[in-house]
């Protein structure tokens, strides 16, 4: 076909007709910037003009798509969920969007090119993602029946709950779980990686997580990290240093599988507990209070879960922090629940300028609860979890935390948080960041391995 056979690009007007011929005009015009992907070189070997046509071609096309979902979203929702009646997590609602309305959001077959490229080389299909989910959780009712559907308990949890609650024990990889007594003592285990998360610890947290909850003889959920193998902290706890910088360099951080997962699955349910509608009048949800205990340090991811615990205790060595201007990407919903916990101020120094706060500091009140000595730290946890047992206990944690989160607020912060981590996944400056990281010998603290 000759340039002058092309069909005439579509208005941003094309996209706000009736669904149907939207979809359609959707559909060339993601069709168009595919061809014109496929005639230039790959990521990373174009000459400064092809990467800016490229560049180009893709803001009109994201444009496009925005148009669409914001004319759009709640019908397409409906059409994928059968009239919000299945139930479909974020990556399963990712691929069924992609083969109802071709051109919205990457296949199957793209994220998996992609997957085997290094970061550097990608070209950022899941910004499409990022917009799609972005609509979706603007919308009341889309947005919400989507928090509500991630809620629920994952396949593998329920599969091994039947296990668990009769031996009291398993290993899922990177995390481990045993319950004594009442407690769900969760353990993150990466010992090579000081507890980076990646896709498979987050799949390991939420599994987890899950299986506290569902457990009729859990009435307290404590985390805590194991003891390290990595030289520089070898046979000492570790809580978390935050997300694995390498595996982000890698390409093996997904927008999906990860970031999205990870807010919206495994840190939402130790807010909100785990959905079981079980029948009759009373909650559909299942929740539990929750300890952390931090050794060493919590970075980053570590430094976010901290914020939805109900009491952290600390070593007094310890320290926390969200480095979030080194790595140059959003640090999940912690700009959210930071700055209501420590104020704005301090949460500025800590997102903006990476300020460490000590556990000894004055400022580690807004974080920490309790700091003892290391002789100390276990005698301390065992008072903690055995506080916070009851059945008083977990109707006023409840009711705490509709009063200091609502769904909606939630549900607001997380659609521009989906656009603008993708887009922050993507930028140049990320992508410097996590080369040069990745390409460290070792690990220092207060930066992610």
């Amino acid at each position: 076909m000759s340039a002058d056979d092309e069909p005439t690009a579509p208005h941003l007007n094309d996209v706000r007709t009736p669904l149907p011929q939207a979809r359609e005009t959707l559909k060339q015009a993601a069709r168009r910037h595919a061809h014109l992907l496929a005639a230039l070189p790959p990521h990373g070997e174009r000459t400064v003009r092809q990467q800016a046509d490229a560049e180009t071609a893709a803001d009109t096309v994201r444009t496009l798509r925005a148009t669409f979902m914001d004319t759009h979203t709640d019908a397409v929702y409906d059409e994928l969920t059968d009239r919000l009646t299945r139930p479909l997590r974020v990556d399963e609602l990712a691929a069924a969007a992609a083969t109802a309305f071709p051109g919205l959001v990457p296949t199957g077959e793209q994220l998996a090119a992609e997957r085997t490229r290094p970061q550097a080389r990608k070209e950022g299909h899941e910004i499409d993602q990022g917009i799609f989910f972005s609509r979706v959780l603007r919308s009341p009712r889309a947005g919400a029946h989507l928090l509500d559907t991630m809620l629920l308990p994952t396949p593998r949890a329920t599969a091994l709950l039947p296990e668990f609650t009769r031996t009291g024990r398993v290993d899922l990889g990177s995390v481990r779980l045993e319950r004594t007594g009442a407690v769900a003592r969760v353990t993150m285990c990466r010992d090579d990686a000081l507890n980076a998360e990646d896709n498979t610890q987050v799949d390991d947290m939420e599994t987890a997580v899950d299986l506290a909850l569902l457990d009729p003889a859990v009435e307290v959920g404590l985390l805590r990290g194991g003891e390290m193998t990595h030289p520089r902290y070898r046979g000492r706890r570790v809580f978390s240093a935050g997300i694995n910088l390498k595996a982000l360099h890698s390409g093996d951080i997904s927008l999906v599988d990860f970031l999205l997962r990870r807010e919206l699955g495994y840190i939402h349910k130790l807010l909100r507990g785990v959905r079981t509608d079980r029948p009759g009048w009373r909650s559909r949800t299942t929740d539990k209070p929750w300890v952390a205990v931090v050794d060493s340090f919590a970075i980053g991811g570590g430094a976010q879960l901290l914020l939805v615990f109900d009491h952290v205790i600390a070593a007094a060595d310890a320290y926390v922090s969200l480095p979030a201007a080194q790595e140059g990407i959003v640090p999940g919903a912690a700009n959210f629940r930071l700055t209501r916990s420590a104020g704005p101020r301090l949460a500025r120094q800590v997102i903006l300028e990476g300020r460490r706060i000590f556990a000894t500091e004055p400022e580690a009140r807004f974080l920490i609860d309790e700091v003892h000595d290391r002789t100390d730290l276990d005698l301390a946890v065992e008072r903690s979890v055995e506080r916070l047992r009851g059945s008083a206990v977990l109707a006023n944690r409840r009711m705490l935390n509709l009063a200091e989160e609502s769904p909606d607020d939630f549900r607001r912060y997380m659609a521009e948080f989906a656009l603008h981590q993708a887009i922050r996944l993507y930028s140049s400056d990320v992508i410097d960041k996590v080369g040069r990281f990745s390409g460290a010998p070792a690990p220092e603290p207060g930066r992610t391995p």
